[in-house]
């Protein structure tokens, strides 16, 4: 028995889904929010339309959903059918952030529900082709893989020509060589909104040793769309724009005569293919899984793979074409693509990087810390686990943050004690060091060279010259304690001997010191 399969987003590339699985005798409802686009659909197909998402997710007769509406809305949608107990097909790509397509396999696998990604180049009867010429060895050893995907328009806001164009070629790169790329490197322009790239071209290394190029453009005057695989017997050139040859063959080779290299041409032999439509076959494969519960060719895990690729070339993109590691890409911590993450860094697991940071080479980063927006970590600094630096903050090299230390918006660390623009004085960096669990307020400053205690708390403003009690709260300017504070954060009332009210934490206070009691017990989280 078929299932029934609704589909989310009835436009550009929506309305081919919808046509085929309709063809296919299995659409049994489409949903958009456009007034006149479900009016379009239901007056020509006859089928049930939904405006509201939630609604036709209550819908007990689909089994699958369909996912064709803008990329930023995959993740969001997929994780929400997932979750209503429907199998899903989510155009490329599965998601925007590595991350979240990993949760969207997670999901899928803990509530036993099928997860495919539209890679459509898998079902294209000239890739399944060249996967079988290559894996008979008639291409012989694979060396080099150039492929162009351009064309005029086009444009899109929510994500840059290498999230629309490039995973095509990027997904039918990884199936065809069975791995994914050691190392890549990615450079590209924005001319029409400086905020997307409008072209770009990527270079992957593989551990096998071949290398590949990706050109991707929606500025391009023609269409076009050519993949050349270069072997050590023979060329294949998979040109989908033309009719006649599409796939070809090529054995062209080298002479050696009088010692010299003379290339010899072939005129090419013209492979002959099923004339079967790639997103037919895509979408019967969607519904075969559906119906057998076997996992898709183009199955989650593999969608998360691209997304991975992507994420590199991103990240190589933002850093002026720098080439980025994929171990350091799929690393088990997450930084926005805006942010540039430079090579020798150490970064824990847990991690988070958000927008237009900047860790630099040498820093070390420990596990579960949170790096706000416009961070900058310099050079060789050490910054412990579970440390919160918020908006807005530079840590300079001489500066060390051990654990649990909290730095808020705008503070100032600085690295010299008389700063001129014309003396270069880095020879003179002092040490400052943030102790365990210390917390400083939004717009503080620290003159370098001094130690801020255990769980000492610097108020907003303050300006801090001199060392800083465990313990001790201070504010003002020039900085001044004027009590002292838990290590929950609770204001202590000042005794010789003080409890938090919050806590339960007791302290003593000694010769101008505090500390925590042995006899202390905690009776809140």
């Amino acid at each position: 028995m078929l299932p029934n399969i609704a589909v989310i987003g009835n436009g550009y590339w929506g309305k081919n889904l919808v046509r085929t699985f309709h063809a296919l005798g299995v659409l049994k409802s489409v949903c958009d929010t456009r007034t006149e686009a479900i009016e379009e659909v239901h007056s020509q197909l006859g089928v049930d339309t939904y405006i509201s998402v939630e609604a036709l997710l209550n819908d007990p007769d689909i089994q699958g959903i369909a996912i064709a509406a803008p990329a930023a809305q995959h993740y969001e949608l997929a994780k929400a059918c997932l979750l209503a107990g429907k199998d899903v097909y989510v155009e490329k790509p599965l998601a925007l952030r590595v991350d979240e397509g990993q949760e969207l396999v997670e999901v899928a696998k803990k509530r036993h529900r099928i997860l495919m990604v539209g890679h459509i180049l898998q079902y294209h009867p000239a890739i399944l082709k060249l996967k079988e010429l290559i894996g008979s060895g008639e291409l012989g050893r694979i060396q080099f893989i150039y492929s162009s995907r351009l064309n005029w328009g086009k444009l899109r806001s929510e994500e840059n020509i290498l999230w629309s164009f490039a995973p095509h070629d990027i997904s039918a790169i990884l199936y065809l060589l069975d791995e994914v790329p050691v190392s890549v490197t990615a450079t590209g322009g924005s001319y029409v909104n400086p905020q997307i790239y409008d072209t770009t071209l990527t270079a992957c290394e593989f551990q096998s040793g071949v290398k590949a190029h990706i050109f991707v453009s929606w500025l391009h005057p023609f269409k076009e769309q050519r993949m050349v695989i270069v072997g050590g017997n023979k060329t294949a050139v998979f040109d989908d724009v033309e009719k006649e040859r599409k796939l070809v063959i090529y054995a062209h080779h080298i002479d050696w005569v009088n010692r010299l290299p003379v290339a010899r041409r072939d005129s090419g032999q013209v492979v002959p293919l099923p004339e079967e439509e790639p997103l037919r076959r895509e979408c019967e494969h969607f519904i075969e899984s559906m119906v057998t519960r076997r996992t898709p060719r183009t199955d989650g895990s593999s969608g998360v793979q691209v997304l991975q690729v992507l994420d590199a070339c991103e990240r190589s993109l933002r850093a002026q074409a720098r080439t980025v590691q994929l171990h350091e890409a799929m690393a088990k911590y997450f930084a926005d693509p805006t942010a540039v993450i430079d090579s020798g860094c150490e970064i824990g697991l847990g991690s988070k990087i958000w927008h237009f940071s900047h860790v630099m080479s040498g820093s070390r980063i420990g596990r579960n810390c949170n790096l706000g927006q416009n961070v900058v970590i310099s050079p060789d600094v050490k910054i412990g686990d579970r440390v919160k630096i918020q908006n807005n903050v530079s840590v300079y090299t001489g500066v060390e943050l051990e654990d649990d230390v909290f730095c808020g918006p705008s503070m100032v660390f600085t690295n010299v004690i008389n700063p001129r623009s014309h003396v270069e004085r880095k020879h003179e960096y002092r040490r400052t060091l943030v102790q365990q669990g210390a917390s400083i307020g939004a717009n503080a400053t620290i003159l370098c060279g001094v130690t801020l205690g255990r769980y000492c708390f610097i108020a907003a403003g303050a300006v801090v010259t001199r060392d800083v009690l465990d313990y001790a709260l201070v504010m003002g300017v020039p900085a001044a304690q004027c009590g002292w504070i838990c290590a929950c954060g609770t204001r202590l009332r000042e005794t010789h001997q003080m409890h938090c009210d919050d806590c339960g934490r007791r302290y003593v206070v000694e010769n101008g010191h505090c500390r925590e009691t042995s006899d202390s017990t905690v009776v809140a989280a």
